[in-house]
């Protein structure tokens, strides 16, 4: 059985999963791709403990996945902006998102839908938009959370 480390594994799934196979991890990079960059920003949006939010975000920069911005000097105030390490997860995110989407979400659909900005297209499992048939990128496409029936558009 795995410990909490993967060390000795001879794997590459293993060795990411040392960066990214935390809970928090994933979900701040799901925030991270829908454009949330401050340190309060993920903590409102994930409800996460302020000490689990700075391991997390302090790990991701150590690995290349997140860059540090200074944004303010008077406080000194960071902004967390994805690298293109970190983008390179798009992919994997995408297709964990409609798994889930495929296999767990609710009955009435899917809670986020993912668009492509410029034709308002869906984005099927290749990462390619339904209506035009481009190939999309995270910088082609919007998440918009699904919008209930009971409640204005």
């Amino acid at each position: 059985m795995l410990g909490r480390a993967y060390e000795g594994q001879v794997c590459s799934i293993a060795r990411s999963l040392e960066i990214v196979g935390e809970r928090w991890t994933l979900l701040v990079l799901r925030d991270a791709f829908r454009g949330k960059r401050r340190f309060e920003d993920f903590q409102r949006s994930l409800g996460i403990a302020r000490n689990v939010l700075t391991e997390r975000l302090g790990r991701l920069v150590d690995e290349g996945v997140l860059e540090r911005r200074r944004y303010q000097e008077r406080p000194a105030r960071y902004e967390y902006r994805l690298t293109e390490k970190g983008i390179d997860l798009w992919p994997v995110m995408v297709h964990l998102l409609q798994w889930g989407d495929r296999h767990y979400a609710d009955p009435q659909g899917p809670p986020m839908v993912l668009s492509h900005r410029g034709c308002g297209g869906g984005v099927d499992e290749h990462r390619t938009c339904t209506e035009c048939g481009a190939a999309l990128g995270p910088r082609d496409v919007v998440a918009s959370e699904r919008v209930s029936a009971g409640s204005a558009a």
